[in-house]
C-alpha cells in the first residue's frame, strides 16, 4: 500500500482535511455527551448544594457556590472539544481514557452530594477515591493524546488543574466533617 492509499482513505479524521458537515455532527455530540454529564451532576447537587452541603464545615479556599457553575460551563465544553479533536485524529487509546474519565466524573457528584444523606460520611470519603481516579485518568488521558493531538490534550489541562483543586475541597470537607 502506497501513502497515497494512506492519505486518501476516508474516516473521521485526516489531518490537514477541513471540517465537513459529519465533523459538526459529531462535534454536537461530544457537546451533548459532556452536557448530560453536566446535567447528571446538576440534577443531583443542585438540592443539596442549599441542603446538608450548605450546612456543613468546609476548607477556607472553597470558592462561592455560583462558581462551580461557571467554571463547569466553560470545562465542560473543553472537554467536549478536546473529545472531538481526538476522535477526529482516530486516537482509540485516548478516546478510551477519555470515555473512562467522563464515566468517573459522572460518578463522582452522586456520591459526593446524594451519597451524604444517605450514608453520611463515608460517602465524601468514597468520593476522594474517586475524585483521585478521575485526576489519574486525566492525566493519562492528556499524556496519551499529547503525541496524536496536543491541541485535544492542552484543552484538558484547565480541567485537570480544577479537578486537583476539587480533589483538596473533597478531601478537606471529609477531613472536617469527619473531626466535627
Amino acid at each position: 500500500m502506497s501513502w497515497t492509499t494512506v492519505s486518501r482513505r476516508p474516516g473521521p479524521s485526516r489531518p490537514g482535511r477541513g471540517v465537513t458537515g459529519r465533523d459538526v455532527v459529531v462535534l454536537l455530540v461530544f457537546v451533548l455527551i459532556a452536557a448530560a454529564v453536566a446535567a447528571l451532576g446538576t440534577a443531583v447537587g443542585i438540592a443539596q448544594v442549599d441542603g446538608w452541603y450548605a450546612r456543613v464545615p468546609h476548607v477556607t479556599w472553597t470558592p462561592p457556590d455560583w462558581a462551580f457553575g461557571a467554571v463547569w460551563t466553560v470545562l465542560y465544553l473543553l472537554i467536549a472539544v478536546s473529545g472531538w479533536l481526538l476522535w477526529r485524529r482516530q486516537a482509540q487509546g485516548a478516546l478510551v481514557l477519555y470515555v473512562a474519565q467522563l464515566v468517573v466524573n459522572a460518578l463522582w457528584t452522586p456520591v459526593f452530594f446524594g451519597g451524604y444523606p444517605l450514608i453520611g460520611v463515608g460517602a465524601l470519603w468514597i468520593a476522594v477515591g474517586i475524585i483521585v481516579l478521575l485526576d489519574l485518568l486525566v492525566v493519562a488521558t492528556i499524556a496519551t493524546a499529547w503525541p496524536v493531538s496536543r491541541g485535544a490534550a492542552l484543552l484538558l489541562l484547565p480541567y485537570l488543574a480544577w479537578i486537583l483543586y476539587a480533589s483538596t475541597l473533597n478531601w478537606g470537607d471529609a477531613v472536617l466533617i469527619s473531626l466535627g
